[in-house]
Formats: structure tokens, C-alpha cells, sequence
């Protein structure tokens, strides 16, 4: 598993996919989050815009795990 530092305040779902390079735009994620390829903290996810914390953990069928880290 690798942590990806974000700001604080979070960051959107959608933008860590590409931020963290598990994907490479905005209509691929969308595609993955609609085919349900993707957990947060062990619950699959299918909103884009769905905020994350600290702590929290994004599984990608297929990829390694990224913790969201920062203050």
C-alpha cells in the first residue's frame, strides 16, 4: 500500500483516481466507478465526487492500494 499526500479539507474521489495515477483522465474513473471497480475502505463506490480524509483507503480492481494521507 502507498500513501498519497493530499490537502487538507480532503479531496474528491474522482481527482485522487488521476492525482495518484490509477487513472489517466476524469472519463476513465467515471468509467471505473461505474463498473464498480472501485472500494473505499473495503465498501465499493460509485460517486465521483465523494470526499476523502485521511486515513481513508482506495482499492482499484487490479492496482495497488493508495491511503489517503495528510494533515
Amino acid at each position: 500500500m502507498r500513501d498519497v499526500e493530499v490537502r487538507p479539507g480532503g479531496i474528491a474521489l474522482g481527482q485522487l483516481l488521476k492525482f495518484a495515477g490509477l487513472v489517466d483522465t476524469g472519463g476513465d474513473a467515471k468509467a471505473l466507478l461505474a463498473a464498480g471497480d472501485v472500494a473505499v475502505n473495503g465498501t465499493v463506490e460509485t460517486r465521483r465526487g465523494r470526499t476523502l480524509v485521511a486515513g481513508d483507503v482506495v482499492e482499484v480492481a487490479g492496482q495497488e492500494p493508495v491511503r489517503v494521507a495528510g494533515d
